[in-house]
């Protein structure tokens, strides 16, 4: 597992609860990118079978848990709404660098970070909501958010040497981490 060097604060998570049907509706916008994300990468790279497999399988399982948000959404009496720009992910695309080999390497890890973040705070999220349904439902999330940060860094050690990796892996991290730090507090995954 990614250890992320930006530690959410207790606020984030007051932020959430205070707010948790914003919070629910962006997760579900989350997921349901998260499914397109990897179907993109299918597209991108039809001629790399670990990635083709490993996304077609991704894709379906985000797109399960995104029917489940829906689920809990619909429950509240909530309508999803549209789509909104995620901050965090926008100022981590701008990381991505040219080149074939370079762009493939930083999707990879930068989508692997973005996996570990969401497992950091969907479990903040979990120890925080009382016993019932959605403490259950977001203790799942976080063991699959866990399993798909793991998913993104073994398809670059398929495809890359550990050392670029290792190398690249920690200037993603510090850059992420200040991107972190400079975000406002929001209900919102991100």
């Amino acid at each position: 597992m990614i250890t992320l060097h930006y530690q959410t604060p207790a606020a984030w998570t007051e932020t959430v609860l205070h707010d948790f049907d914003r919070f629910l509706l962006d997760h579900a916008a989350a997921e349901k990118k998260a499914s397109g994300m990897a179907m993109s990468m299918v597209s991108h790279y039809p001629d790399k079978a670990a990635i083709v497999e490993a996304m077609t399988d991704l894709a379906v399982e985000e797109l399960v848990h995104f029917k489940q948000v829906v689920k809990l959404i619909l429950a509240r009496g909530l309508t999803l709404g549209s789509d909104e720009k995620d901050p965090y992910i926008n100022a981590l695309r701008k990381l991505f660098r040219q080149g074939t080999t370079f762009f493939l390497l930083d999707r990879l890890l930068i989508a692997g970070i973005i996996e570990a973040r969401g497992h950091e705070r969907f479990s903040l999220v979990a120890e925080a909501l009382p016993a019932g349904a959605d403490k259950r439902f977001y203790r799942a999330i976080t063991r699959s958010e866990a399993k798909h940060s793991e998913l993104f860094i073994d398809l670059a050690q398929h495809y890359f040497d550990a050392d670029i990796i290792a190398e690249r892996l920690s200037e993603l991290l510090i850059l992420e981490s200040d991107i972190c730090a400079q975000l406002p507090l929001r209900a919102t995954l991100h």
